[in-house]
C-alpha cells in the first residue's frame, strides 16, 4: 500500500501531470512549462529527422513527454 502523503506514489505523479497540462491549456504561452515543453517537442522532431527508424510525430510526442516529465518531477 502506498502512503498518500508520499510523493513516490503513481497517483500523485498523474495528478501533477494533469494539473500541469490543464494549466498549460488555460494559460497558453504565459504558463512557465509551455516553452520548455514546446522546446522539448522541437528537439524530439529534430532527433527523429536524424534517426532513420523514428518518424517526426513519435519524436514530437517523445520530446514533449520527456520535457513535461522533467518539469513535473522538480
Amino acid at each position: 500500500m502506498v502512503d498518500q502523503n508520499n510523493n513516490s506514489g503513481g497517483q500523485d505523479w498523474v495528478e501533477d501531470v494533469k494539473t500541469e497540462i490543464t494549466g498549460m491549456a488555460k494559460e497558453g504561452m504565459h504558463h512557465p512549462s509551455t516553452k520548455p515543453v514546446l522546446a522539448g517537442a522541437a528537439i524530439g522532431v529534430v532527433a527523429a529527422a536524424l534517426l532513420p527508424v523514428v518518424t517526426w510525430p513519435i519524436g514530437l510526442v517523445a520530446g514533449a513527454g520527456i520535457a513535461l516529465y522533467n518539469r513535473v518531477k522538480k
